[in-house]
């Protein structure tokens, strides 16, 4: 296993869909790979974004969005024959999203090239998901580019009908560290015969099927489990009032990955995320903007909260 790499000036590549998250009566801009990379920008740390946008409004729109974030470009492609990337989602009265996405798009058709090749090289950690690998052209980029990648993380994303199993696996098994919900560890572990209601036996499984022992397991409004460095750090979440869920694993994801990149204990790395995550879901959108002193103040209230219950 690969440690993360010690950087003071740690840089970071996501690779996947860009696009734009289509709500009842508003569009925002979206897509796993870019809120994650949108989040550890503004973080600080230097994130480049590996994607394919079409030669249209919606491609211009979401490239100006970008760059107003100052999150790097260079390897977002155009592409003359296919549309940019929308998702139509839908809330329930929880908040929780389901999602219908468009295919084929421009984001199915990421090209390897030698500048995103020298890319990932030249970083500390390449983050990818399983949604960006539908389609054989941006699935055959991937696969090439973890070769050159120092530190693998892989956000699973089952989004149906969207995703094989066995794909799923493998990119696990290349993967340095992995990513995903309860519901998702679930159908995984049914999928393998495992059957077990623990999630950290779960975890174990996993761990030891996959050769991975840097694995994270959110939970909704339950906070997460993670396993790391043959260690389990676990955090119960942060009650909020929901308004949407979209993004929240994607800035969790992000902040976790952040604060382990920068040597951060993984107890407070795992209290961050979890706080950073339910601030997003109070929030509309996958990439709301928040201070600093907000995941301070969540963090710092439920503890004075359990010290009163104690």
């Amino acid at each position: 296993m690969k440690p993360l790499q010690k950087s003071l000036q740690s840089k970071v590549v996501c690779f996947g869909e860009v696009l734009w998250d289509v709500f009842p009566n508003h569009k925002k801009v979206g897509g796993a790979p870019l809120n994650v990379a949108l989040r550890l920008q503004s973080f600080g740390i230097s994130t480049h974004m590996i994607s394919r946008i079409g030669n249209d409004e919606n491609g211009s729109q979401l490239l100006e969005f970008i760059n107003e974030n100052k999150l790097n470009t260079d390897e977002i492609q155009i592409d003359d024959n296919f549309k940019t990337g929308i998702v139509n989602i839908s809330l329930n009265q929880d908040g929780s999203a389901s999602y219908k996405i468009d295919y084929p798009v421009a984001w199915d058709k990421i090209e390897l090239t030698n500048s995103n090749i020298e890319i990932v090289k030249s970083s500390d950690a390449l983050i990818f998901g399983s949604l960006a690998c539908r389609d054989n052209v941006t699935k055959n980029t991937l696969n090439n580019l973890l070769k050159y990648a120092k530190y693998r993380v892989f956000d699973v994303n089952l989004r149906p009908p969207h995703y094989k199993m066995d794909l799923i696996m493998n990119l696990m098994k290349k993967a340095d560290f992995i990513k995903c919900n309860d519901e998702e560890l679930d159908k995984i572990c049914n999928h393998l015969n495992f059957k077990s209601d623990n999630i950290e036996n779960q975890i174990l499984f996993l761990s030891k099927e996959t050769k991975t022992n840097h694995i994270c397991v959110t939970k909704g409004k339950n906070g997460a489990a993670l396993y790391f460095e043959n260690q389990f750090f676990n955090n119960k979440g942060y009650p909020v009032k929901v308004v949407d869920t979209v993004g929240a694993g994607d800035s969790f994801l992000a902040t976790l990955i952040g604060n382990l990149l920068y040597k951060k204990e993984p107890n407070n790395a795992l209290k961050n995320a979890c706080a950073v995550g339910a601030l997003v879901a109070s929030k509309e959108g996958a990439n709301p903007k928040f201070l600093q002193s907000e995941i301070l103040n969540l963090i710092l209230t439920k503890s004075q909260k359990t010290k009163k219950n104690i």
